[in-house]
């Protein structure tokens, strides 16, 4: 068999899986199973591990490496299982020479992530038979919430070269990709450690400029408290930056945000997402939601439902919270299981119901869309849309949108 990439986790493990394709195919790797893992919750891991057990089972004569966040905090879990053949850290896992097994190796090489300066520029060929493409602008995160295991994975925060991304993005361009993502650990923190401190808008600015053949530019979690006025101006102004925006709250309570040490208050975010939507009305907000924060109480969470309709969110990726081991969240008093699953369960709702309505919106609407698969399309605000008829991945098609349900827009060509 050749070598196959198992990707869980965020749209950076996305990015850093076709790294590693690349890598091991440039190593000689054959008839093996990379497993890239997530650690962001504890569910997280158990699947790592089902998932690692399963590889296993299907492909009983494959060398199983795993890798990944999970890898890089949990490393024992992992080099404990019969499974597995070898435990990469996150810094490894993008070497070819981690995957060259003609030489000498340990069975578990998993360096201290802390001590990592620098964020390589690993470029990519491509994303074969996508019209979406992910490239990393930054790595690593230098903040603190009391919940999240993932500094101890990614090490501290660090941004890739301009000059480098926008060889990233214009290679990309030049093979056909339609839409990028830049994205990153903490993608509003970019520039703090390079020369001269450039902001996110500025790498923004210079991709838009030097490549003008790029039809569409995303970006992911934002930290409200972190986004420069030049962003928050393109974000509005320019065409060519989609009117979707992913943030960073994790909730909606002034007390649950200082204990998570948020850098924001629920004042910011609803004025960030006001000021933006009064500058271009038809941008809309995702945002991640952490249910049953330790100390939550009715009355706080009934108020985070609140803060969806106040900032007017339509897409919530919702993470019932999950004690990570090492942080200080983890130490606090804790919320029943059941009661955090009610919880998770609402938001879900709540976000189900922004969807709907948003999807109904577009009705009667011509749009430019995206096509990703066939029949199934992206609009500008990120609403899955079925196509009357099947296009080419990555075809930009204008489309009448004529009906919608709770999952999608329906178009027909105009």
């Amino acid at each position: 068999m050749s070598v196959e990439v198992i990707t869980l986790g965020c749209r950076l493990n996305m990015y850093e899986s076709e790294v590693i394709r690349a890598k091991a195919r440039e190593a000689g790797l054959e008839n093996a199973v990379i497993v890239n893992t997530c650690a962001v919750t504890s569910e997280a891991v158990r699947q790592a591990r089902q998932q690692i057990r399963r590889s296993r089972k299907e492909n009983p004569g494959a060398r199983i490496i795993v890798t990944g966040c999970a890898a890089q905090t949990e490393t024992e879990t992992f080099a404990q299982m019969p499974e597995v053949d070898q435990v990469l850290g996150n810094n490894d896992k993008l070497e070819a020479r981690a995957y060259a097994f003609d030489v000498p190796t340990e069975r578990v090489r998993v360096n201290d992530i802390m001590s990592v300066r620098e964020t390589a520029s690993h470029l990519i060929a491509g994303f074969e038979g996508k019209a979406r493409a992910f490239v990393q602008v930054q790595n690593g995160c230098d903040h603190r919430c009391t919940f999240c295991i993932i500094p101890y994975g990614r090490g501290p925060s660090r941004s890739v070269p301009a000059g480098a991304v926008v060889d990233d993005v214009r290679r990309l361009v030049d093979q056909g990709v339609r839409e990028v993502v830049l994205t990153g650990v903490d993608i509003t923190a970019y520039g703090a450690d390079l020369p001269g401190a450039p902001k996110l808008g500025r790498l923004v600015e210079q991709i838009l400029t030097l490549v003008p053949g790029l039809a569409r530019l995303r970006l992911s979690s934002l930290d409200v408290a972190e986004c420069d006025e030049r962003l928050i101006d393109l974000a509005v102004h320019e065409p060519r930056v989609m009117p979707h925006l992913h943030l960073s709250l994790q909730a909606g309570h002034d007390m649950i945000l200082k204990r998570m040490k948020r850098r924001h208050t629920t004042a910011q975010a609803v004025a960030f997402c006001e000021r933006l939507r009064a500058l271009r009305p038809e941008i809309v907000f995702g945002a991640d939601l952490i249910a049953g924060f330790p100390t939550e109480s009715d009355e706080m969470f009934e108020t985070t439902l609140g803060h969806v309709r106040d900032c007017g969110l339509t897409y919530l990726h919702v993470f019932p919270f999950s004690a990570r081991e090492r942080t200080p969240a983890a130490r606090m008093p804790q919320l029943p299981g059941n009661v955090i699953k009610e919880r998770a369960a609402r938001l879900r709702a709540a976000g189900a119901e922004a969807l709907t309505l948003h999807l109904a919106s577009l009705k009667g609407r011509e749009i430019e869309l995206l096509v990703e698969q066939d029949l199934i399309a992206r609009s500008p605000t990120y609403a899955p849309v079925k196509l009357s008829r099947a296009h080419g991945n990555g075809a930009l098609v204008r489309a009448l949108i004529v009906s919608a349900d709770a999952r999608f827009a329906y178009a027909e060509a105009a």
